[in-house]
């Protein structure tokens, strides 16, 4: 039973996770002439869109990687090695880009920044900043969650006994930094410089909206594909795209195995003495940090009530009910896209993850192994390869079932990796003499699963379904390319309503997907706590 469900989880990832990459390898490398080559990668390097991409591609994901991680970690470090109030605070303002729309922090930036943005009309400015500058601080903002919870790790490592034994030494606290924390958190800072250059380098919404003609990788992947419908170029950029992440991905999750390790080492959390000075500075500088994140947000939804933005802020609910807005349409089928993404995903990941879990060695590490692919691949490229292998083919239905089905499984693979971690650490803390006990009784392998290890682990289960429903609210790149004028969803939406320059409305679209994702999540802790209470009664 648990073989073939293995083989079968294995096989779907297989078909849903690899073979669209090899779609796109496959276009890529397919000649106008019906000839299998390298033609179309000499006549694209030469063209000079291309080169402009690229550099611009690699100078944005640089700078943003550096700017991103100097800011998390300093973020990381005010919240581990200085006493201040309201930790938690702080900590869910860091993580607010998580549960909007990535674009989102793009609007926020062009209304406080842009042409008609609240610094020139408040200062009478003529600030321009749509291009390389405002990519760059949407970028960092949307990147800054992703790297703090990659550094949180790495700085909660640090080992109480080493600073004790370093103060009782008379070590100042820049030579503790430099002797201890930095060592120590080493390899934490290099996975969220790989982690974050990954995320920068193929990010899609904000350099659409704000870009201007600025020129991404990622952009004219969508230009070639939609704009030109030149399907074999779209693939050469792809490649491109895709080469330079499948390196970052995995040097990162190396890395992070051994920050892991030494983490693992140091059970004694190190907790600091108060230092009104340090304190004050830390404070100030986490409080300014925040306050740029929460500002883009705020900025936002205030635009999505005020009456005409930023010159009448008359509150006003029409731009939720106007027709512009669509009727809640994209807001509906993302819902319903999302709350497909999350049941399909909990059931095939937990299959999966379980398979992982009781096969013998070899099989394990086979499925171990295809299982952390999908982090390798860009959601644009993902995405492409579904279109070019699924979308197109005349073996699949045009149904508006069908297409929220294709979205919500991409959905899955998209993501599959980081749900396939969370149900293995969980299934790997659990007692084996458990499942070995009930096998003894006569319990069949399945049975078992039901009824010993499924009600262990469903608070992971029920955490993958959540992560699965906010990503399917919030993404754009993966199913830029696969949405219909009737299966439209509400991420893509809103780039459909900034272009058109309905940026109100755009504003309230997002604001919605916030909302929604919020109430999910709270929802989701309520859960967790009364699971919680009654464990403990």
């Amino acid at each position: 039973m648990i073989k073939s469900l293995g083989i079968a989880a294995t096989l779907m990832l297989c078909i849903f996770a690899i073979y669209p990459i090899e779609s796109v390898l496959k276009f890529a490398f397919l000649q106008d002439d019906g000839q299998w080559g390298g033609g179309n990668f000499v006549y694209y390097t030469s063209y000079p869109g291309f080169l402009d991409a690229l550099k611009h591609t690699l100078s944005l994901a640089t700078w943003a990687t550096l700017i991103t991680v100097l800011l998390a970690y300093g973020y990381c470090f005010a919240l581990h090695q200085a006493c201040l109030p309201w930790r938690n605070f702080w900590r869910g303002i860091i993580l607010l880009p998580l549960i909007v729309p990535s674009l989102m922090q793009a609007l926020g930036v062009q209304f406080i920044l842009g042409r008609n943005g609240l610094i020139n009309q408040w200062f009478g400015t003529d600030l321009d900043v749509y291009g390389f500058w405002g990519i760059l601080i949407s970028n960092v903002v949307y990147a800054l969650p992703h790297a703090f919870l990659v550094l949180q790790v790495a700085l909660a490592a640090s080992s109480a006994q080493q600073y004790e034994a370093a103060q009782l030494l008379g070590a100042n606290q820049r030579r503790m930094f430099f002797s201890i924390t930095l060592p120590q958190s080493r390899y934490g800072i290099l996975s969220a410089m790989f982690l974050v250059f990954a995320i920068n380098i193929s990010e899609f919404g904000n350099p659409m909206v704000i870009g201007g003609d600025y020129n991404v990788l990622a952009t004219e992947i969508y230009n070639q594909v939609v704009g030109q419908s030149n399907l074999n170029l779209g693939a050469v950029i792809g490649v491109f795209l895709l080469a330079p992440v499948v390196v970052t991905v995995l040097l990162e999750q190396y890395l992070a195995k051994r920050q892991a390790m030494i983490a693992n080492a140091n059970q004694v959390v190190y907790v600091p003495k108060p230092n009104l000075w340090r304190d004050r500075f830390f404070l100030l500088y986490v409080a300014m940090i925040a306050a740029v994140i929460a500002s883009i947000i705020v900025v936002v939804m205030v635009s999505s009530i005020s009456k005409l933005w930023p010159y009448d802020l008359t509150p006003t609910l029409s731009h939720y009910t106007s027709g512009a807005f669509g009727g809640f349409d994209a807001l509906k089928n993302s819902v319903e896209m999302s709350l497909l993404a999350a049941l399909l995903g909990g059931i095939m990941v937990t299959l999966l993850a379980w398979a992982a879990n009781t096969l013998p060695s070899t099989s394990a590490k086979i499925i171990q192994t295809l299982a952390i692919i999908p982090a390798t691949i860009p959601g644009m490229i993902l995405g492409f390869g579904y279109t070019l292998s699924f979308a197109s083919s005349e073996y699949f239905p045009s149904s508006m079932f069908a297409v929220i089905f294709l979205m919500s499984i991409c959905t899955v693979y998209h993501y599959h990796a980081q749900a396939f971690a969370m149900l293995t650490n969980r299934l790997k803390q659990i007692d084996k003499s458990l499942e070995q006990a009930s096998t003894m009784l006569g319990a069949s392998t399945w049975r078992t699963f039901r009824l010993v290890t499924l009600p262990l682990i469903w608070p992971a289960v029920v955490t993958v379904m959540v992560f699965y429903f906010i990503q399917g609210m919030v993404t754009l790149s993966a199913l830029i390319f696969l949405v219909t004028p009737t299966t439209l969803l509400a991420a893509v939406s809103v780039l459909t309503l900034n272009d058109t320059g309905q940026l109100a409305q755009a504003a309230a679209l997002s604001t919605s997907i916030m909302l929604m994702v919020l109430c999910s999540w709270l929802i989701y802790q309520a859960m967790m706590k009364i699971h919680q209470r009654r464990g403990i009664t």
